[in-house]
């Protein structure tokens, strides 16, 4: 049996906040226990440090690798200024240094194929400025999804995506590349 936890218990939301805020909790709890003289509270206070420390532990886990606003706001602004040329050769070194098997693609919707583990997908990335994606764009791309036999499709964008574009993707295994995940995957335009 999985253990889950309550969407809005305190641990749930301590595990979606930044790691350092259960790591002051138990810090104020820990302060907590030398201020106080009776015994009893004490231990209590202490032990009652025992979960904020782990979950600080788990939340600093999962946040190492998710890039800060700043470098996003970066990387989205050095993404914006490039050519499709610098931009494309950029994706493909990325997504090759990522562990993917990476094929460019002339023409058409899609722009890149990778491969990684035995699955496949399209990768689609010359719209990558628009300031709105809309469902046009995605049926293109799941399109040569579909003829490339792919598992799923990858739309990179820095812009907005509108609700029908989202629910498109969601019914059509395409997902998006964002500037968060463009700042994960082209550390180097953030430094």
């Amino acid at each position: 049996m999985k253990l889950k936890l309550a969407q809005n218990s305190i641990f749930a939301i301590l595990l979606r906040s930044s790691w350092w805020i259960s790591a002051l909790v138990a810090l104020v709890f820990l302060a907590s226990a030398q201020a106080v003289s009776n015994p009893l509270i004490t231990t209590f206070l202490v032990f009652a440090t025992v979960p904020f420390v782990v979950i600080a532990i788990i939340a600093a886990w999962k946040q190492r690798n998710i890039p800060s606003a700043a470098r996003v706001e970066r990387t989205a602004d050095a993404v914006r200024a490039m050519s499709w040329e610098a931009f494309s050769a950029m994706l493909h070194e990325g997504f090759s240094q990522d562990g993917c098997e990476v094929t460019r693609l002339n023409g058409g919707p899609a722009d890149f194929v990778l491969r990684r583990k035995g699955r496949l997908a399209v990768v689609g990335a010359k719209r990558w400025k628009a300031s709105r994606v809309g469902v046009q764009a995605l049926r293109e791309l799941n399109t040569a999804r579909e003829a490339h036999d792919a598992h799923e499709g990858v739309y990179v964008t820095t812009g907005e995506v509108s609700e029908p574009a989202l629910a498109y993707a969601k019914a059509n295994q395409i997902r998006f590349m964002s500037e968060s995940e463009l700042a994960r995957l082209l550390p180097e335009l953030s430094r």
